[in-house]
């Protein structure tokens, strides 16, 4: 009686097996096909081809270990400046007298943040085999590999938008003055090409690799708040500049926010959906530098802050940014919003990128009073 059951699935499962064995010699054939070649050739072709095989398997093995490692990865990076205790406004004389200005938090940072993604770690994006794929298939539709670059593109973003304040606005009095020759290079070097390596064929010629110009945007920072300390340079810490710099901040939040919401209503294949996970990741980058980038600000607006009785409002973004950084799946889950098994941290991400733009779109009503 239970036969033609049994037979049922019997053949079920031989159907399965005979699947999983085409997928498994379709991927196999290219190597299978490419060891009977080799097994047939002299031994200079043998050597070349063996060459070239351990070379990429060597590259792969070094992009996929670079990929995992966050080198010096700190969700709390903030406490090491201990801005609670900076004391002196950005271009103004120190109390000791010595001649000296204040230096600028929010320039120092800026740096700090392009040398913990250029040279505490590699910059993924322009590396050779971030641009080869894996064996053709772009990065991005992979679970892990992306992460870290989506991560560091997230960091450079809110860095972008610090020297473009920086050159139009805080670095100058008013908009009649003249623009600081460091800061306008540095912002040229911060928004060069983020995935250029040294050869491209889009135009066709060598190029500079995108790390080279962002070390030298480092550089810039370096040498303005050089400048800036020995009283050399201008920082203008204005109510009306603080107004206009947390605005680009919101900006840049918000339209991330859209960027998650777009990929929610796209799909909802929970810890299927390989897109998801450079969404997210771009999001925390972003979060992870404003994090710094707002500690430093609030320390170099302290005058305004403490006039216009920001201070609480400001903790509470701080706050914020800092319980963002505590999300850190293993695996990014895009699954509908009410899911029990596959929950969606695309939404709880979206959650809190609103939660600090409100912040700090309250703090520019408070301004703007």
């Amino acid at each position: 009686m239970l036969d033609p059951i049994i037979s049922f699935f019997t053949w079920i499962f031989q159907m399965i097996g005979k699947g999983i064995g085409m997928v498994v010699a379709w991927i196999l054939w290219p190597f299978l096909v490419a060891v009977r070649w080799y097994r047939h050739r002299g031994w200079t072709i043998k050597l070349t081809f063996g060459a070239i095989v351990i070379g990429l398997f060597a590259a792969y093995a070094w992009f996929f270990v670079q990929t995992q490692i966050w080198s010096n990865f700190d969700p709390d990076y903030v406490q090491r400046y201990e801005f609670a205790k900076v004391e002196a406004t950005p271009g103004e004389p120190t109390a000791t007298g010595s001649g000296q200005c204040g230096k600028s938090n929010i320039v120092q940072m800026a740096g700090d943040l392009v040398d913990f993604n250029v040279n505490q770690n590699p910059w993924i994006s322009s590396t050779l085999m971030s641009k080869l794929g894996l064996f053709g298939l772009q990065w991005k539709y992979t679970p892990f590999f992306d992460n870290k670059a989506a991560f560091q593109l997230g960091v450079n973003e809110v860095v972008r938008r610090t020297a473009l304040e920086l050159v139009d606005r805080l670095g100058r009095v008013r908009g009649t003055s003249q623009i600081d020759q460091n800061l306008q290079d540095a912002r040229q070097n911060i928004y060069y090409n983020e995935d250029l390596w040294y050869f491209s064929f889009d135009p066709f010629g060598p190029k500079s690799p995108t790390p080279t110009s962002y070390r030298a945007a480092i550089r810039n920072f370096t040498e303005f708040n050089t400048r800036l300390g020995r009283c050399e340079a201008t920082f203008d810490p204005r109510a009306d500049n603080l107004l206009k710099f947390l605005e680009q901040m919101a900006s840049t939040i918000g339209s991330t926010s859209d960027i998650l919401r777009d990929r929610i209503e796209e799909s909802n294949a929970g810890w299927f959906d390989f897109r998801a996970d450079d969404r997210f990741w771009f999001a925390y980058g972003q979060l992870y530098a404003l994090n710094g980038i707002m500690a430093a600000a609030q320390a170099d607006f302290n005058e305004v802050v403490q006039e216009r009785n920001l201070a609480r409002t400001w903790e509470r973004a701080n706050g914020q940014l800092r319980s963002a950084l505590n999300m850190q799946p293993a695996i990014i889950s895009n699954g509908n919003e009410s899911a029990f098994i596959m929950p969606s941290h695309l939404a709880t991400m979206g959650f809190y990128l609103l939660r600090v733009r409100s912040n700090f779109t309250e703090m520019r009503d408070i301004l703007d009073r």
